[in-house]
């Protein structure tokens, strides 16, 4: 027999015991908050428990059949990054920071571990894709944030959800490496009804002022950014598409030309400006050469010819397994994998909830690449290739 007397009163100790050497700017495992209580008595803080829900739910397992940037490389090349990989590097990068700055660790780590949820199949190209979509039948914009915030809101677990703190779910809806700043200040008054309300404005397409609640969201994010600039470059050059000697030397000259010394170099960047601050920051001179380095990497890799070729791809095949799902389920065929794979493991909460073309985004949103291609396959070449699932 447990006895969770004595657990609860030495939760409370170690509690203690790390609160106070944490920073008086961190989020003390106190101040978490679920919208829906539990009283079960745990010997780890809220946001342990939320990691570790994260780390094993069924969709932080998709992770490493998700692309990161250069879509159908991994079939070829397992070293090419994946989202879990990335994922990894968010967390590794972000509890460096953190642990300087005397910052929640576990806050930090479960936000990290659970900002990309929400992404398709095929990175951001699947993103637009699949926006496109969800915009031809009017249920607004795809946004890879929003869809993780609802994966661990209303889709694990069946559809019951995995009731995370307030201060998890703030930071993964708030992460936006899509976004340059310099200085990022928490908005520490936010609530649900904020969350609400960056929803509806984002499905509409606008654009909205949006900062986490909290110093360690902020941390995240800046990570999220650190994490991917100078890997995309040294898989851009594994790739073939770039050579090292084309990085602008301007860049190269103050952040280093390979991925170690990039995020070296960023990471004492904002421990210097960051410390002892009420936010998160890079120097302006550093801020001015990773705009730059950004500004690079948007013209030679995420929109280089050579690596958008399979989009138009992507595009028809999003649209073709879109509207056959929808289909599907207007027309019960249950023998469809909308009904195997998702539906059928679905809550009445959750099919009562979404109508058809919600379900379908979500479903889509879930698959990794490989799902993906099987699918588009099955559909399209039926019973003529064998499946690998």
């Amino acid at each position: 027999m447990i006895d969770n007397k004595k657990l609860q009163e030495i939760y409370k100790k170690t509690s203690n015991r790390e609160d106070a050497n944490l920073s008086k700017l961190a989020c003390l495992d106190s101040c978490a908050y679920r919208l829906n209580d539990e009283s079960e008595i745990n010997f780890r803080s809220d946001f342990a428990i939320d990691r570790d829900r994260i780390l094993y739910s069924g969709a932080y397992r998709r992770y490493q059949g998700k692309t990161q940037v250069f879509s159908f490389t991994n079939q070829f090349d397992e070293e090419m990054t994946n989202r879990s990989l990335h994922t990894t590097y968010v967390s590794q990068i972000s509890r460096t920071i953190g642990k300087v700055l005397g910052l929640n660790l576990e806050l930090i780590e479960a936000i990290a571990l659970g900002h990309d949820l929400g992404h398709t199949p095929f990175g951001h190209d699947g993103e637009k894709a699949l926006s496109k979509c969800c915009k031809n039948h009017n249920i607004g914009e795809f946004h890879h944030n929003i869809e993780s915030l609802h994966i661990v809101d209303s889709i694990s677990r069946k559809g019951a959800g995995l009731n995370l703190t307030f201060q998890v779910r703030d930071g993964m809806i708030s992460h936006d490496g899509e976004v340059h700043n310099t200085q990022l200040i928490p908005h520490k008054d936010k609530n649900e009804q904020d969350l609400k309300d960056y929803i509806t404005t984002r499905k509409l397409g606008k654009a909205m002022s949006w900062m986490p609640a909290t110093m360690e969201g902020c941390v995240v994010r800046i990570s999220d950014t650190i994490a991917y600039i100078g890997q995309d470059i040294e898989d851009a050059i594994r790739f073939k598409i770039l050579k090292r000697k084309d990085l602008p030397k301007e860049c190269t000259d103050y952040l280093g030309n390979k991925n170690s010394k990039i995020i070296d170099t960023l990471v004492k960047s904002v421990i210097i400006n960051s410390f002892e601050k009420d936010y998160i920051s890079f120097d302006e001179e550093t801020s001015y050469i990773l705009k730059k380095l950004k500004a690079f990497n948007y013209k030679n890799i995420y929109t280089a010819e050579s690596v958008k070729s399979f989009n138009h791809k992507i595009d028809i095949c999003m649209e073709i397994l879109f509207d056959k799902y929808l289909v599907d389920i207007k027309e019960s065929k249950t023998n469809s994998m909308i009904f195997k794979h998702f539906i059928n493991h679905k809550n009445d909460s959750y099919l009562s909830k979404f109508n058809s073309v919600e379900k379908v985004r979500d479903f889509i949103a879930t698959m990794t690449d490989r799902y993906f291609n099987e699918e588009v396959k099955d559909y399209l070449l039926p019973g003529m290739l064998p499946k690998s699932r």
